[in-house]
C-alpha cells in the first residue's frame, strides 16, 4: 500500500527555513517499516506554504547553503521588534488625523511612509483604543495548519480570564492567544489594582508593532524557536522567574491542524523553563496549563500529558463558523480546555447550563449525563450519549450497533468499508487526512 510520513522530532544541527529549525521526519511503509529520513518545515505541513525539504543524508553544497541563508533573510520582517517599538512611540505622538494603518501591508505608517503606500488601502484615525486591541485591527491569518488565527469570542475570553483570576494566578504565558493577552493588557492599563500580567508568544510578528519586547516574543510553538534569539528566550525566562510568590499559568491555543507531538514537545520545554524557577521542595510539580484543542484529540493529548483532563466548557471563536457556542447537536463548538489543574476547581458557568457532578467531581454540560455502568459522565460533544452493552461503552446518540462490524457506527454506514481502516491508526470511520493521530502527517 501507499507509504506514510512519521515525525521523529527536533534534531541537533537541523537545517533552518524561514520558520526556524526544521523537524526530522521519516517515510514509512504500510507495514510500519521506516525508510529514508528528511527535514521539513516545522510550522507548515503543506509544501505550498513552505517548500523547504532536505534529505537527512543529503550533502548540500556551499552555494546552495548560501542561497538558502539569503532566502531565509529575505523572508524576515522589514523591521526588527526594537524598531517597531520605536515606531509605535512616534506613532502615538501623532495627531489622530495622521495615524494611518496600511491594510495591504498590515503596518502602522509614519507620515514619511505615506507616499510609498499611496496605492494601498488605508485605515485612518487609529485611536489609542484600537492600538490596545490589535487583534481587531489586523486581518486574521487563515492557514489552518500553520498559523490559523481563530480569535476567542468575548464570552470565552472573559471566561478564561475570570477563571485564571479565581484560581489565583497572577501571570499568564499566552501562547498563541493574542486576544486573551490584549484583554489582560487593556485591563491592566485601565485599572491600577488589576494585578494580572501577560507575555504573548506568537508566530505572527505583526504584533511586535503594538507590544514592547517585555510583552511579546516572536515564537514558533512547533519547534520551540524564539526568533529573537537568546534575548527573547531570556525575556520569557525572566517572566516565568519574576516574583515566585505569583503563580504562573500557560494558556495555549495552537492551530488545530498542527502536529500534536511537536506542540507537546514545545510545551514541555516551556514547562522546563518554568521548572528552573521553582522553589526547593516543588520538584514534583508541573506548570499549570490550559491547552485549548478539539475534543477528538483527547487520546493524543493524554498520551503526552497523562495528568491532563478534558473540561466540558465549549470554547468559541469570533471568526470560525463551526467553532461557535451552541445549545444542541453539531451546532456546538468541538473545542475544549485540557488542563492539569484538578477538575473540580474548574468552575463552569451555571447560567450556560453547566452543572457539578458529585460522582465525577467536575463540572459537566447539561446534556452530559452520568452513566452508572461506565461510572463516568461520558459525553464528549455536549449531547447525551447512550451506553452500548455489546461495545461496553457509551457512544454517540446517532450511532447504532452493527453486528456485521461488531461495533457501533452511523446507521447508514457502509459495512464494506470497515475492512479498509485509516492508514495511520487502522480505525474505520475517517480518512487519513482527518485522523486525530497527527503524529503521522
Amino acid at each position: 500500500g501507499p507509504g506514510g510520513v512519521a515525525l521523529l522530532g527536533a534534531a541537533p544541527g537541523a537545517p533552518s527555513c524561514p520558520h526556524g529549525p526544521a523537524l526530522l521526519f521519516v517515510k514509512t511503509s504500510r507495514a510500519g517499516e521506516q525508510g529514508r529520513r528528511f527535514y521539513a518545515c516545522s510550522a507548515c505541513r503543506d509544501r505550498k506554504d513552505c517548500s523547504f525539504f532536505q534529505w537527512e543524508d543529503e550533502k548540500v553544497s556551499e552555494t546552495r547553503l548560501a542561497a538558502r541563508e539569503e532566502y531565509n533573510r529575505s523572508r524576515q520582517p522589514s523591521f526588527t521588534h526594537r524598531q517597531n517599538v520605536e515606531r509605535l512611540k512616534n506613532f502615538v505622538l501623532l495627531p489622530l488625523s495622521q495615524r494611518k494603518f496600511c491594510q495591504d501591508c498590515q503596518r502602522l505608517l509614519l507620515p514619511a511612509e505615506w507616499q510609498e503606500h499611496s496605492g494601498h488601502q488605508f485605515q485612518c484615525d487609529i485611536s489609542t483604543a484600537q492600538l490596545k486591541t490589535p487583534s481587531q485591527l489586523l486581518y486574521p491569518l487563515e492557514n489552518k495548519k500553520t498559523n490559523a488565527q481563530y480569535l476567542f469570542a468575548d464570552r470565552s475570553c472573559q471566561f478564561l480570564l475570570d477563571l485564571i483570576i479565581a484560581l489565583g494566578f497572577r501571570r499568564v504565558l499566552s501562547v498563541g492567544t493574542p486576544r486573551l493577552h490584549e484583554m489582560i493588557q487593556s485591563k491592566a492599563s485601565q485599572d491600577k489594582d488589576f494585578s494580572i500580567r501577560s507575555l504573548l508568544l506568537d508566530i505572527d510578528f505583526r504584533y511586535s508593532q503594538f507590544y514592547t519586547e517585555d510583552e511579546f516574543c516572536h515564537y514558533n510553538m512547533f519547534n520551540h524557536y524564539f526568533f529573537g534569539g537568546e534575548a527573547a528566550r531570556e525575556t520569557c525566562q525572566q517572566f516565568l522567574n519574576q516574583d515566585k510568590s505569583e503563580r504562573v499559568i500557560m494558556v495555549a491555543d495552537p492551530p488545530f491542524g498542527g502536529l500534536v507531538e511537536a506542540l507537546a514537545s514545545s510545551f514541555r520545554k516551556l514547562m522546563a523553563m518554568w521548572k528552573e524557577t521553582e522553589k526547593e521542595g516543588d520538584n514534583n510539580q508541573e506548570m499549570p496549563m490550559f491547552w485549548i484543542f478539539p475534543y477528538f484529540f483527547e487520546s493524543r493529548i493524554l498520551q503526552f500529558f497523562p495528568s491532563f483532563s478534558m473540561m466540558d466548557y465549549q470554547v468559541d471563536y469570533d471568526n470560525h463558523a463551526l467553532y461557535k457556542h451552541g445549545k444542541t447537536g453539531r451546532r456546538q463548538s468541538p473545542v475544549r480546555i485540557f488542563t492539569n489543574i484538578t477538575p473540580r476547581m474548574i468552575v463552569l458557568p451555571i447560567e450556560e447550563g453547566y452543572r457539578f457532578c458529585t460522582i465525577c467531581q467536575r463540572y459537566v454540560s447539561s446534556g452530559n449525563q452520568h452513566c452508572e455502568i461506565c461510572n463516568s459522565c461520558t459525553s464528549k460533544d455536549g449531547r447525551r450519549w447512550k451506553h452500548c452493552a455489546l461495545c461496553n461503552k457509551c457512544v454517540k446518540p446517532s450511532w447504532f450497533h452493527c453486528d456485521k462490524c461488531n461495533c457501533c457506527a452511523l446507521q447508514d454506514h457502509s459495512c464494506e468499508r470497515t475492512d479498509v481502516g485509516c492508514f495511520i491508526c487502522g480505525k474505520a470511520g475517517h480518512k487519513r487526512s482527518a485522523c486525530p493521530s497527527l503524529s503521522l502527517a
